[in-house]
């Protein structure tokens, strides 16, 4: 192959046992499992986090609700997005509980007439999908409630600054919420609280409720993006390759396209087969980025191409062809994280495992030893 994403499924059972002992047995854990798990396959990635106590699990569309139920998988399943068209259907007919935050969306409920569990969703302070106004979000819970085949089983809300520590605009969507939710409660007994992402969760207790939605800790990064093992969190994939080409250069030749590198002194230039195809960033350029060649750090030159990047392994280096090559994660005492590549890039690091492409296979498996029960 060339390039693999390795997936430790223990690690993530580890990391879901974590968070659990974390927020404590009160309160329950719903793995979100959206956009293929962040890049760690979806089904493997439900049933591993099932298997270490948590109760529910989140998506986004439709079609993932439906992958997660062909699998079999039977845990209570939560789509958070919006469901435009059939899609809203297709979520309901999987038996996934779907979240409403204004009449035309309980309209379209309603006009389904199917049996649906229901989610109103408080724009806290977001900005971005929910409803702003708490009355009117109470009166969307009465009006649930009161469907005959509507069950109004959750209210909820989502964080917007909970990972920047100290920023006080958390506070006041906490405070905002806490008073919708107290109504709630008082209301419906028994209806499912819950707004923590996996910041959140780590950051204030009073923000647990009912419920937290891990995703990004989950998977063994760090929602704050510095260290995930500060937090006891494993990182959870390992993305490798294998060195395809090892040739000496002079001094003034270059590697890649646009000439972007010229050697200043005569050196070794190793080819990883992996690309901006594969998910390596165009934008990890040199002196932009680093790769483990056995175990060692070495620079990435050149522009990365859709296939292929190169490697500068100095003057007389003893790589050779086959050698392993290390794109995220650990070999030996040297660790690249996707905290690491997120800094170089300036984004996060949700989107570094997101972007590591389709062509990638992803290897299943629990502390080197494969796991059969992945696909």
């Amino acid at each position: 192959m060339r390039s693999v994403a390795r997936i430790n499924l223990a690690a993530l059972e580890r990391n879901v046992g974590r968070i659990r002992a974390h927020v404590g047995p009160g309160v329950a854990v719903c793995a979100v499992v959206k956009a293929d798990a962040y890049g760690h396959g979806a089904v493997p990635a439900a049933r591993a986090a099932l298997a270490a106590g948590a109760t529910w699990l989140a998506v986004v569309t439709a079609g993932e609700a439906t992958e997660l139920r062909r699998a079999g998988v039977d845990a209570r399943l939560l789509v958070l997005g919006p469901l435009p068209g059939d899609d809203l259907a297709e979520a309901v007919d999987a038996g996934a509980e779907v979240v409403v935050w204004e009449e035309e969306g309980l309209a379209r409920l309603l006009e389904l007439g199917r049996p649906a569990a229901v989610h109103v969703k408080l724009d806290s302070g977001m900005g971005r999908l929910g409803q702003r106004d708490p009355e009117v979000a109470l009166a969307l819970c009465h009006r649930v409630a009161d469907a005959p085949h509507l069950r109004l089983t959750g209210a909820m809300s989502h964080f917007a600054t909970a990972d920047e520590r100290g920023d006080a605009f958390f506070g006041e969507q906490l405070g905002r919420f806490r008073a919708f939710a107290d109504r709630v409660r008082e209301r419906f007994p028994g209806v499912v609280l819950h707004a923590a992402n996996s910041a959140a969760t780590f950051r204030d207790p009073a923000a647990h409720f009912d419920m937290v939605r891990p995703g990004v800790a989950m998977y063994g990064m760090d929602p704050f993006q510095q260290d995930p093992a500060a937090l006891g969190l494993e990182p959870v994939m390992r993305w490798t390759s294998a060195l395809v080409s090892v040739k000496p250069l002079s001094a003034g030749e270059s590697v890649g396209y646009g000439r972007h590198f010229v050697t200043a002194r005569d050196t070794t230039i190793g080819n990883v087969p992996a690309g901006y195809a594969d998910g390596m960033r165009r934008a990890l350029r040199w002196g932009h980025a680093e790769l483990l060649v056995a175990g060692r750090r070495v620079p990435l030159v050149g522009s990365v191409s859709m296939d292929s990047v190169g490697v500068d392994l100095g003057p007389g280096a003893r790589e050779r062809v086959g050698d392993p090559v290390t794109i995220l994660g650990a070999d030996g005492d040297e660790r690249i994280t996707a905290e690491e590549i997120a800094g170089r890039l300036e984004t996060i690091n949700y989107e570094v495992t997101c972007m590591v492409g389709p062509r990638v296979p992803r290897l299943h498996h629990r502390d080197g030893e494969p796991d059969a029960g992945a696909a």
